[in-house]
């Protein structure tokens, strides 16, 4: 039996969003634009800035995009 079927979470069948991060929080939060709005989330498992790619499941960053990692300039 596989766990996995395809882009979806094994758990609540749903898939990871790409949003850009506006700004950061304390306590490992940001706010990031969805394309509908913005929403805060964690980032406590990933290392985003702003202006980064990340992916968010559940209102918790799991990865950055590739290429759009945090260099510490702005």
């Amino acid at each position: 039996m596989s766990e996995c079927s395809g882009d979806l979470c094994i758990t609540c069948s749903d898939t990871a969003v790409q949003v850009r991060v506006v700004r950061l929080l304390e306590d490992a939060m940001a706010v990031v634009a969805t394309g509908a709005g913005e929403e805060t989330v964690s980032v406590a498992l990933v290392s985003a800035g702003v202006g980064d790619t990340i992916l968010v499941h559940a209102r918790e960053a799991i990865a950055v995009v590739a290429g759009n990692e945090h260099c510490g300039h702005e």
